[in-house]
């Protein structure tokens, strides 16, 4: 969806608009596709500064980021000493920087406890109660049960099923048996 993978065929877009083509991509699209981009060295905020420096946003997004999610008093560490989960929240704060519409998240709940799951499912839910569009990749079928208002099943490349959660599950018994028999026959890819 961001331009990362050239699509073998078809092609994404945010709005009518491919990522690529969106002026200012960082005002309207969040992502975060790994835990692990930012310097160990520099503290979370200078990682946010750094980010919004380069972004032409105000320094000031930093701290606010920060605080969305949770960060402030850990904002003057250094990323080093973050916990996995740290670093999750880290990239959250990262992709809220432009205050975009749509937020991208690849396996967000990685590295987080028990707490922190709880946390950032209400947090994902306010963002899509606001109005914004919250796209969660995951293999947390469970959590995604919790999550998410629709979906999309993807196996061997190819979505396999789309649409509310409770018509996707249907009469399987829960997601995760919806999930294993759309893909069966897909081992190989596994």
């Amino acid at each position: 969806m961001v331009g990362l993978a050239e699509p073998s065929g078809g092609e994404a877009r945010i709005g009518t608009v491919r990522y690529v083509s969106l002026p200012d991509p960082l005002l309207r699209v969040g992502a975060v596709l790994e835990a692990s981009g930012a310097h160990e060295g520099r503290t979370g905020r200078d990682h946010l500064r750094v980010l919004c420096r380069a972004a032409g946003l105000p320094m000031s997004r930093a701290d606010e980021a920060l605080a969305a999610v949770g960060l402030t008093q850990a904002g003057g560490r250094r990323v080093r000493a973050y916990s996995l989960g740290m670093r999750q929240r880290l990239g959250l704060a990262a992709a809220l920087l432009g205050d975009p519409q749509v937020l991208i998240l690849d396996e967000p709940g990685n590295g987080l406890d028990p707490a922190g799951i709880r946390w950032l499912r209400s947090f994902l839910r306010a963002v899509a109660a606001s109005g914004r569009t919250v796209l969660v990749s995951s293999h947390q079928l469970a959590e995604v049960g919790q999550l998410a208002d629709d979906l999309v099943v993807i196996a061997a490349g190819r979505v396999v099923a789309s649409g509310p959660l409770h018509s996707v599950v249907g009469s399987h018994g829960g997601l995760e048996e919806a999930f294993l028999a759309l893909t069966s026959g897909a081992e190989e890819i596994r």
